[in-house]
């Protein structure tokens, strides 16, 4: 089975990334110069010490592919110089970045075992000291030992924020997915539900009307139709939302489209008077779309289970919130049970930050909703 590459980091991530391994590099290589330097070593530096930092800092460009590379190729490097060179003054250090590196990877490991190799090498090299004084060879030792100790102390750290920084972007990624998936559920219940209201409705005056009046019942399945097929081209714009075919999808709903629902529920046999004040086109589109799915969904309630001959619909675009209420003279008591519609519409409205009141009223029924624009509270 193929194995997924990974996913390429953004564009400011990797310059960043470069930009640090440059800064390693350079510090690798001032740090082993300097370091040296101190130690009064007597060799011309252009004998063995400058070549020795470039290398060690040319070496962590290419830290993040081949870390445990990188580190071999570090140690085997100062090897080379300590065997050509009187210089006592550590073997770890050097090597401190490539150290770090290479901890940050699951070999940490073989990291720790090829650093306490090089521990105990270099406390065999050491051994001269012995008869001058205890003493300073095992401060250098543990030194040596110390410094190996918190480069991978802090590459184990490392790793473990990257770990949790990954698992933070996963659990952010299925939450942005599970959100999406709602939103979709939403958008198609809305969709069908008032498409087969209507349909369902028009299909009935049809059956009703095919022998009495065929002119009638031609017109209901023209209405039929058309509603059809605007529930068809919704649906296939979702589908292209989801194949990330955004340019071909067709526009969200916005407020100028609320005439085409009392429309529909017109032809269905409900008498739907529409009241609109204010600016509709200064409704920003999330609130707009949040409307049109409101009413789609009440006037779809409406002529499913109210009984209602009438229903008035009153939206009023304000400056800093946009309120909307669907009023029918339907059946209004009883127990109210929130399906997937009314539960759909308390989610839209509660993500934009806005209120939602169902319930009885006096001869009938009613769905109001007050939604914040433009960051305004309600």
């Amino acid at each position: 089975m193929a194995v997924p590459s990974p996913q390429r980091a953004p564009a400011p991530v990797r310059h960043s990334a470069r930009l640090l391994d440059l800064a390693l590099a350079v510090i690798t290589v001032v740090g082993v110069v300097t370091g040296v330097m101190a130690a009064e070593v007597r060799e011309s530096p252009w004998a063995g010490l400058i070549p020795l930092a470039l290398f060690l800092g040319g070496l962590l460009l290419f830290r993040r592919r081949w870390p445990m590379t990188v580190l071999l190729l570090s140690i085997a490097a100062i090897f080379v110089y300590r065997f050509n060179s009187h210089f006592q003054g550590g073997w770890i250090w050097p090597a401190s970045a490539a150290y770090f590196s290479a901890a940050c990877t699951p070999r940490v490991r073989w990291v720790a075992l090829i650093g306490v190799a090089q521990l105990v090498y270099a406390a065999v090299d050491l051994r001269w000291v012995l008869p001058d004084g205890v003493g300073r060879f095992v401060v250098h030792i543990a030194g040596e030992g110390l410094v190996l100790a918190m480069l991978i102390g802090a590459g184990l750290v490392c790793a473990a924020v990257m770990r949790w920084r990954a698992q933070l972007r996963e659990t952010d990624g299925r939450a942005r997915a599970a959100e999406e998936r709602l939103q979709v559920s939403r958008e198609v219940h809305d969709i069908v539900a008032h498409t087969l209201a209507v349909v369902g409705v028009q299909l009935n005056v049809a059956a009703d009307a095919l022998e009495e009046d065929p002119a009638e019942a031609a017109a209901a399945l023209r209405v039929a139709k058309d509603v059809r097929n605007r529930a068809m081209a919704d649906l296939a714009s979702l589908i292209g939302v989801l194949r990330d075919n955004a340019g071909g999808a067709a526009p969200q709903p916005d407020l100028a489209s609320v005439g085409t629902l009392v429309a529909d529920a017109r032809a269905a046999g409900l008498q739907v008077v529409l009241d609109e004040r204010g600016d509709p086109s200064a409704v920003p589109a999330a609130p707009a779309v949040a409307v049109y799915r409101i009413v789609q969904e009440a006037l779809t309630n409406t002529l499913k289970h109210s009984g209602a001959g009438q229903a008035e619909v009153t939206i009023d675009c304000g400056p800093s919130s946009v309120t909307v209420e669907v009023k029918d003279d339907g059946r209004g008591g009883g127990e109210i049970v929130e399906r997937h519609g009314l539960a759909g519409m308390r989610e839209r409205v509660s993500a934009l930050g806005g209120t939602l009141t169902v319930g009885p009223v006096s001869g009938g029924f009613s769905v109001r909703a007050q939604i914040p624009v433009a960051g305004s509270p309600v």
